[in-house]
Formats: C-alpha cells, structure tokens, sequence
C-alpha cells in the first residue's frame, strides 16, 4: 500500500476514522532524517497492507502538530480507532516500528 499524503482538511477521515491502524509521519521539507525516513515507512507499507501510513507536512497543519505536541521531527504517532496510541520521534528504525505493530 502506498504512502497517502495528507492536509490538514484530510486528517479527520482519514486517521481518526480510520477503522485500521493508521501511522502518521509528521514531516518538514527541510528536516533531513524525516528523508531518511521515507524508504522505511514505504518499506513497511509493502510488506504490511493491513496497516494505513500517511504523512503530514507538519509546516502546513501546525494546528494538527499543535494537538497532538510534536514538537521534534520525524515524529511518528499510531492511531488506533482514532486515539493515539504510541509515538515514535526521531529517526528509528524498522525493526523498532514493526515492533510496535500489533500481532
């Protein structure tokens, strides 16, 4: 499944009703691990359809950012029926976001 990029306009249907786990990357054009991260997240949405990942571009939905207290980029937040459930800041790796997948 493909990464859907998201605007501010889009996050209500998208993520909290949602009824699959959604990842939502929050991003900036100028942060550089949040590039890094991108071929991770696209590798994890190959491998598990069952999941949702989307990113946000944190400069254009501060309000979103604001909400939820990203603070720092990337900031990865799971949402499960339309409540954060986990968070993930910084540059993580693979293993560290698929361990925190349900089974």
């Amino acid at each position: 499944m493909a990464i859907t990029e998201l605007t501010a306009d889009m996050f209500d249907s998208e993520v909290l009703q949602s009824d699959q786990l959604v990842i939502v990357d929050f991003w900036a054009t100028w942060c550089t691990p949040c590039s890094m991260l991108v071929p991770i997240l696209e590798e994890i949405a190959a491998e598990h359809t069952d999941i949702k990942i989307c990113k946000i571009n944190m400069d254009e939905a501060q309000d979103i950012a604001e909400k939820y207290g990203v603070m720092s980029l990337p900031c990865l937040i799971f949402f499960k029926q339309g409540k954060a459930v986990e968070e993930c800041i910084g540059l993580v790796s693979k293993d560290r976001i698929v361990s925190l997948l349900p089974e």
